[in-house]
């Protein structure tokens, strides 16, 4: 009876451990070297990773290169730091894995203080992810909208004006609406994490200003973002 009841323990375990492990051959792993800008040698840096959007996986490396799993294929948010440098943060995304299932990204880090941005400059938010034909924010956006509030935060005479856009196909109008709707809903985050509202203005283009006129779904995707422009600094 004895024998029959650890059988039938080791089995359940074997059950379990099939649930909750992932494959190993389906791993995908975020490698990279660490790397000096201007003179292209590895620097030893303190590299912070966490899962997205909780955070609920996350560590710490110090080395000059980096390799972590991407557990259950979620994006992962890394901060890289080395005494001399600017920190520089990165969300990446299992999606970009490439045919060794590994997502590669090498950090260049540059010297001296962090800069403030020029009046006039433009940044495009690239990890801004929305449901398609939808305005609400996806938590995968949180990451670098926060880094946004922190910018916004170390320069406190930042005005920012959010452009909206679409791609060009559908409904003129409808693309309008909707972009307003997804500047908005951008504005909305910012202001809720502490950023006055007379800091941040709006302006929608919907499918008015495409950067691609290729009418392939990647062209389409580029042309679907919000972009930041700095007004007063």
């Amino acid at each position: 009876m004895g024998g029959k009841f650890f059988k039938l323990l080791i089995l359940f375990l074997l059950i379990k451990a099939t649930t909750y492990c992932q494959p190993v051959d389906s791993l995908i792993y975020a490698e990279g070297n660490i790397l000096n800008a201007a003179t292209k040698q590895p620097i030893s840096a303190r590299v912070t990773y966490q899962s997205l959007p909780y955070g609920n996986k996350l560590g710490t490396l110090n080395n000059s290169t980096y390799s972590f799993p991407m557990f259950d294929n979620e994006k992962y948010s890394i901060v890289v730091e080395a005494p001399g440098f600017t920190p520089a943060k990165y969300m990446l995304d299992p999606a970009e894995k490439n045919g060794e299932n590994k997502v590669i990204k090498h950090i260049e880090l540059t010297t001296g203080e962090v800069k403030k941005h020029e009046v006039g400059h433009v940044m495009r938010l690239d990890n801004l992810i929305f449901q398609v034909g939808r305005s609400k924010v996806s938590a995968d956006s949180h990451f670098e909208l926060d880094l946004v509030v922190d910018m916004m935060k170390e320069n406190t005479d930042m005005v920012i004006q959010l452009e909206g856009h679409t791609d060009y196909q559908g409904d003129a109008k409808e693309n309008l609406k909707l972009s307003k709707a997804r500047v908005e809903s951008v504005r909305s985050y910012l202001t809720s994490n502490g950023i006055d509202k007379n800091r941040v203005k709006t302006k929608a283009f919907g499918g008015a200003m495409p950067v691609s006129r290729d009418n392939t779904p990647e062209a389409h995707r580029l042309n679907r973002r919000v972009e930041l422009r700095i007004l007063e600094n």
